[in-house]
């Protein structure tokens, strides 16, 4: 049972920074993060869950919410088994609960469908306030 732990939320003031982390265990035999598309949403109260940002489970290429594209930065570490976001320009309406998401029958990631992915971890919690 892959099993995603979230990491690094917290408090900025607009135009601040912050880097999430994604903590992957429980790969079947022989699997490694590469194997797997892997994927960060995000969610603010009352909405349904945002893309933000994924990477391709067949040739590990990253796609990118547009209005994310040039502030946010997603990375992953195969040898740690950890994916990363790193944002920057934080806005007031990037404030969210934001998850990591996976699923290893999934080519490519998709930002469109939260529903698309079986693996969720519980969030990290991001504010952004002056």
């Amino acid at each position: 049972q892959l099993q995603l732990v979230e990491s690094g939320g917290g408090t900025v003031q607009p135009g601040g920074s912050l880097t999430l982390s994604c903590t992957v265990s429980g790969f079947t035999s022989g699997a490694t993060l590469d194997d797997y598309a892997i994927g960060w949403f995000r969610q603010a109260p009352g909405k349904e869950p945002e893309g933000v940002s994924c990477k391709n489970g067949n040739d590990g290429r990253y796609r990118y919410e547009d209005s994310m594209k040039g502030r946010f930065t997603m990375s992953a570490d195969k040898a740690t088994n950890t994916a990363y976001l790193q944002m920057n320009s934080l806005q007031i309406e990037d404030a969210g609960n934001y998850y990591c998401v996976a699923d290893p029958r999934l080519l490519m990631c998709v930002l469109s469908r939260s529903r698309a992915y079986d693996y969720w971890g519980e969030g990290t919690q991001v504010t952004v306030s002056s």
